[in-house]
């Protein structure tokens, strides 16, 4: 990550000498969607503050270089980055070169699986649909993480009938960034039996800190077996962190024409992240559109449609968490979706 031009040279350079390919990013903004995934991060001296007002998650395996002098002014910003070692060029050359060698995967990828949501339009039916694939999911045998990345959204907690089981929400968990403990950070969590929620407190919150979303997918991925995300349309730093460690995720689209194309812009945004995209199709349909035709409007795989369900509408009313009976349109749903998710091991 350097917007410097001869740096940029020096580091393909060494990357070429190593055999390993680069992928160049200029400054913060343009790093964050591929800055958790990327085996190994130089930070550019010139990049150091920015990086560190950007606020990007601490992760492993960060080395900041740069030339003399501009190297000396990021051994102030070096450690509140993470980063491991500060390389001055041309000296810590062939030490580069070493690490551009090994740079190898930071560590074995877990097992748990990350499903995002999102609605094509406001009121599509995410939050249902996120809710009933985590109910279904522990019904599957699964341990199941719910997590609510919408901070404009109902919140999760009543999707579920949860608003008064005890248990740490977003705002407890903004303050404590990326110092969480992943581990501890489930157990602290609303939960029954093996569905744990995080969903966000009723006096507000303005977004989820990148870091503090960062921790989460890290402890999702290491102690959960599934996590589905109720994402925003609207896509903040947290919900692209969120996105980018989807395996899969769902754009759930009501069957319109003006929900439609409200969707295709979604859709959009969301692929730059994570292309692994298909749609959920909801009746009823007052034009009689099709969701095979949605899809193919859309350039997405149908990943399936919902027909209307009363009692699902009540049962939320009332506090009782969609899909909890197994039965049903949802239920029938999600269960496809899930074993889909865990056939593309």
């Amino acid at each position: 990550m350097t917007a410097d031009p001869e740096l940029l040279d020096d580091l393909v350079r060494l990357a070429a000498a190593g055999g390993t390919e680069v992928d160049v990013a200029a400054d913060p903004a343009a790093a964050r969607d591929r800055y958790l995934g990327a085996p190994l991060v130089m930070i550019g001296a010139d990049q150091a503050i920015a990086c560190l007002r950007a606020r990007l998650p601490r992760r492993p395996r960060v080395i900041v270089t740069g030339h003399e002098p501009i190297v000396h002014a990021a051994w102030e910003v070096a450690q509140p980055l993470g980063a491991e070692h500060v390389a001055m060029l041309p000296a810590a050359e062939p030490w580069l070169v070493d690490r551009f060698a090994t740079a190898g995967p930071a560590e074995p990828s877990p097992a748990g699986r990350i499903l995002a949501v999102l609605g094509g339009r406001g009121g599509a039916g995410a939050s249902t649909l996120a809710g009933g694939l985590a109910v279904t999911a522990v019904h599957e045998g699964l341990r199941t993480l719910l997590l609510d990345a919408d901070p404009l959204g109902g919140g999760l907690d009543l999707v579920l009938g949860w608003e008064r089981v005890e248990g740490l929400r977003w705002p407890a968990l903004a303050e404590a960034g990326a110092h969480a403990d992943p581990s501890a950070l489930l157990k602290a969590l609303p939960h029954q039996g093996d569905l744990v929620l995080l969903s966000f407190s009723r006096d507000g919150l303005p977004g989820v800190p990148p870091e503090a979303m960062a921790v989460t997918m890290q402890a999702a991925r290491e102690n959960r077996d599934v996590t589905v995300v109720d994402v925003p349309r609207h896509l903040d730093d947290a919900a692209t962190i969120a996105l980018a460690a989807a395996d899969r995720a769902i754009l759930i689209v009501p069957a319109e024409l003006r929900a439609t194309a409200s969707a295709a812009r979604v859709a959009a945004a969301a692929q730059r992240h994570c292309p692994q995209l298909s749609v959920v199709v909801r009746g009823p349909a007052p034009g009689r559109l099709r969701a095979t035709e949605v899809a193919r409007s859309l350039g997405l795989p149908l990943a399936g449609s919902l027909r209307p369900e009363p009692a699902l509408c009540e049962g939320l009313e009332q506090g009782q968490p969609p899909a909890a009976g197994g039965r049903g349109p949802l239920a029938d749903l999600c269960r496809r979706i899930l074993g889909g998710l865990n056939a593309a091991r």
